[in-house]
């Protein structure tokens, strides 16, 4: 191909390469392409020089505008500490009584509580409080530990089988793995307690292990769940005649409960919430509840 020959139909030079009878302009890049590589380079050399941008050995580049992204969220962060202040610090020098009955305070709470209930509690909790399988019901109104906003606080501060020097310490005792219970006597007890809820079956043929049941709960389980079933607030047994299981309340759920026993474990927030953001997320919590 001969260097340098011209198109006829574009009247551009040929580069001197053909492939197949196809023949290569010698097309230069477009001008707006070269005008806006020449803006960003522009651009970016002036953010450097403006703005911190360059890692450095043990620190970074500050720019000549001096911009601190953290002093920026510091800076926010106190301005919106200060605007809280006024509330933060009645909630803080009140009662919960009188929180309570306060309906501008109590909608801060509300407001506030959610944020910090989605932040810190909604992972095991849910979003709505209603917990799963394992984590109690926070909506409803059985309680392990009690359910006045004094004893929530509490439960919040200092953890469930935690860390905390304090914790609440709950343990259901291994029936079956400890041998202190026969398969046929957990099946009976088993019966017996679903029976309390309303899941026990109508079948006349199951009436006789729920009776045996009974006996053997009232041996084995009632210095922990009380004579009449509903729980003891403190020890953190829970109420069996509601409706309400934090494992579930099928026939093979509480099987394996009362056979392996159960240990919830809760962490303790006192290291890391204020005593006004527990104070806040209990109330949030208390007003959870039904209306009694």
């Amino acid at each position: 191909m001969e260097l340098g020959k011209r198109d006829p139909i574009t009247g551009r030079e040929t580069t001197g390469h053909e492939w197949n009878g196809i023949e290569e302009l010698d097309t230069p890049v477009p001008r707006v392409v070269l005008f806006f590589l020449t803006v960003t380079t522009l651009f970016a050399i002036g953010y450097w020089i403006a703005m911190p941008a360059w890692p450095l050995w043990s620190t970074y580049t500050k720019g000549i505008l001096g911009i601190d992204q953290r002093e920026i969220v510091a800076k926010q962060v106190a301005e919106a500490r200060q605007g809280r202040a006024p509330w933060v610090d009645k909630i803080a020098a009140m009662d919960f009584a009188a929180i309570q009955a306060d309906p501008d305070l109590m909608g801060r709470v509300q407001i506030a509580g959610r944020t910090l209930f989605e932040d810190n509690c909604a992972a095991c909790h849910g979003v709505k409080a209603s917990g799963g399988p394992g984590f109690p019901n926070l909506s409803a109104k059985s309680w392990l530990w009690g359910g006045e906003p004094d004893k929530i606080a509490e439960t919040i501060r200092v953890g469930i089988n935690s860390t905390n020097e304090d914790t609440r310490i709950s343990q259901m005792t291994a029936f079956g793995r400890d041998g202190v219970l026969d398969a046929t006597q957990i099946s009976n007890v088993v019966a017996y307690v679903r029976s309390l809820s309303g899941l026990g079956s109508d079948d006349p043929a199951e009436a006789p292990a729920v009776a045996v049941g009974k006996e053997v709960f009232a041996a084995n389980c009632v210095s922990c769940h009380d004579e009449d079933a509903k729980g003891k607030q403190d020890m953190g047994a829970p109420d069996l005649t509601d409706k309400y299981w934090i494992y579930g309340g099928s026939l093979d759920t509480v099987f394996t409960s009362v056979y392996s026993g159960r240990q919830g474990h809760m962490p303790h927030w006192g290291s890391r919430l204020s005593d006004v953001d527990i104070k806040i997320l209990a109330l949030y919590v208390d007003a959870l509840r039904p209306p009694q």
